[in-house]
Parts: structure tokens; sequence; C-alpha cells
């Protein structure tokens, strides 16, 4: 009577064990018919793919198929396909997600012959794009708190995105998260991002002018100034803040420099121009403001401007003599001659810009 209780006893274990596994193959089945339901509803799809999960719920509630790969490579599928075309209940999407990422690495530990890759890897696409897809709706509803907290949270994942890093810096910006514009630009750049020479400019003037941070702003103006050393703008940019300082010594002390390691390079001569050219300017507004009545003032202003007008001359023609093309040395020789009144200079610089209008 024991051998044959007990042999009872094994078929029902057995049993178990099986009925199990079975709930594997059951999801398994459901999965490979969801693209029978794909063209049906939203509502239809996620019946078929919480039906699919619960399969796994109850295989990896067993203590025979809890350890079994395929039971987790399964559920992340399922969960990560919930979270990915979830588009009406956030927080059923959030949740399934939590469940796939968990699932991920648990079949991942468990995996140890790599049957069940391919579908870790699909369920952690389904996760990465789940994300990405959540973060642009959100932006495009003007939900930015939504967008910034998941496009970090995919910068986090996948910490070398540079594209998502930009994403999460154009969102902060409509936030005016002002820190987290330059944290998550300047990442792009210490990635290589393509267009790093716009990012530089907007973290530049975001610094300086919302966060109002002098020495930081000056400090990536220098580290955008050596990345990019043949662009004006960055140079321009150095040069003005010298002159607005009041520096003027400064500025023209570094493109000093700067001319005589390269004294062909078309951008020094012509920016050099620009340090005494901005001084008449700045001289200029304020001779304007002055009272008519102070006469012998504003003859005296009018020297100094005229002067200083005279030493950016030469700087401005030299930057045309190595390039004919340069546009603002130019325009600035035009107004220059126009203020001179000197028709012979005014009519010649002003064929040369007709010439390079296309």
């Amino acid at each position: 009577m024991k051998k044959v209780l007990l042999g009872m006893l094994f078929v029902g274990v057995a049993s178990l064990a099986n009925a199990q596994k079975s709930e594997i193959s059951e999801a398994k089945k459901a999965w490979n018919l969801l693209s029978i339901t794909s063209g049906k509803t939203l509502a239809d799809n996620l019946k078929a793919l919480n039906d699919g999960l619960g399969h796994t719920d109850k295989a990896i509630a067993n203590e025979k198929s809890k350890d079994l790969p395929d039971a987790w490579s399964y559920r992340a599928l399922f969960a990560s396909r919930i979270a990915l075309v979830d588009s009406v209940d956030l927080n059923n999407a959030k949740a399934n997600q939590k469940i796939a990422e968990e699932a991920i690495t648990k079949a991942k530990a468990l995996d140890t012959k790599g049957a069940e890759k391919d579908n870790i890897q699909t369920a952690s696409v389904n996760v990465e794009n789940a994300l990405r897809n959540r973060a642009i709706y959100a932006f495009n509803k003007k939900n930015f708190e939504g967008a910034l907290e998941a496009f970090n949270e995919i910068t986090t994942k996948n910490p070398n995105d540079t594209t998502m890093y930009v994403n999460a810096g154009v969102t902060a910006k409509e936030l005016q998260n002002y820190p987290e514009v330059v944290r998550n630009f300047k990442k792009a750049i210490d990635l290589n991002y393509k267009d790093s020479k716009v990012l530089y400019s907007e973290i530049v003037n975001i610094t300086f002018d919302k966060i109002k941070d002098s020495v930081g702003g000056l400090a990536i103006l220098k580290e955008a100034s050596a990345k990019f050393p043949d662009d004006s703008y960055f140079i321009g940019m150095e040069t003005d803040l010298y002159i607005k300082k009041g520096d003027i010594e400064k500025s023209q002390e570094m493109l000093t420099k700067l001319i005589a390691k390269d004294p062909k390079n078309a951008i020094y001569q012509y920016l050099m121009g620009d340090t005494y050219y901005k001084q008449a300017l700045a001289i200029q507004t304020k001779r304007n403001a002055l009272d008519v009545k102070k006469t012998k003032e504003f003859n005296e202003l009018g020297a100094k401007m005229t002067k200083l007008i005279d030493q950016s001359v030469p700087y401005y023609k030299a930057a045309l003599d190595l390039d004919p093309k340069n546009v603002n040395a130019l325009e600035n020789l035009k107004i220059i001659y126009l203020f001179k009144d000197d028709k012979v200079n005014y009519e010649a610089i002003n064929k040369k810009l007709a010439e390079l209008k296309p």
C-alpha cells in the first residue's frame, strides 16, 4: 500500500510541474498569436498581452518553474510590449515597464546558455522605445515635466545616447531649468555630438544671461574657442566679453598672440579691428546722449571715436586681403566710409558686397 501511495504522490508532483511548464507553453503560444490581434483595437491588444502576462505570473509563482529562463524572458516580452503600446494609461505603462525591467534582469541571470538572448533583446528594445515614445508624446502635449523625466531616464539607462541628451536639454529649456539645460547639452558635447558648436553657443549664452555665472561662462567659452579655433563666433564672444568688462587690453592681448601665431587668419584680423570699432560705437552712443550744449565734450568724444575708427580700418583691410568674401569686414568698412564721407571707397565696398549677393 505504501508503494502505491508513493507512486501516486510522484505522479501528482510531476503533473503539477508539467502544469506550471504548460503555463510557459501557453505564454509562448499567446506571444506567437499576437500578430493575429495586431490589427484589432488597443483594448483587444492589451487583453491579449495581459492574458499572456498572466501565464507567466503563474509560471514564476511555482517552485518548479520559477527559475526557468523562458518564464522570465516571455514575462519581459509581454510586460515590455504593454509598456510600449498602452498610450491611454500612463501609470499602467510605467508599472509594466518596471515588471519588464525586473524580468529582463532575472532572465539574463538565468539564461546561462543564451537560448533566450533574442527575446531579452526584444524586450529591452521595447522598454527603450516605450520610454522614447512616452517622452516625445509628453513633449508634444507640452507636459515638459513628464518629458524631461522620461528623457533623463533614457540617458540614465543609455548614457551614450547623444540625441536624448539634446532632447532633455531642449525640454529643460522649456521649463527654464537652465542648470539642466547646461548639464545635458554639455554631456552631448562630451560625447561628440555632431552639432556641438550650436550647443556650446546655447550653454555659453545661458550661463552668462540666465544663470548669471560669468566665471563659469568664460570657462565654457574658452573651452568652445579651443575646440573650434577657426570659428569667429566664440573668439568674437570672448573679445566682446573683455570689451564689455572694459578690459580692451586683455582682448587685444589675446588677439595679438593669435595673430602672431597665425598671421594669415582673416578672422583674427577682423576681430582685432572689431576691438577698436566697438569702442568707437560705444563712444558714439555716449556722444549721442549728450546735451547739445556740451559742445566741447561732444567734439572731444568725436575725436576719440574717429581715432578708434581709423585704428580699426587696417585690420579690416587685412582681413579682406586674406578673405575677400569676409562680409562682416565689408559691412563695417561700408559704414566707416559712409561716416567719413569717403564716397570713392564707399562705392568700391558697396560694389564688392553686391557681387557677393546670390
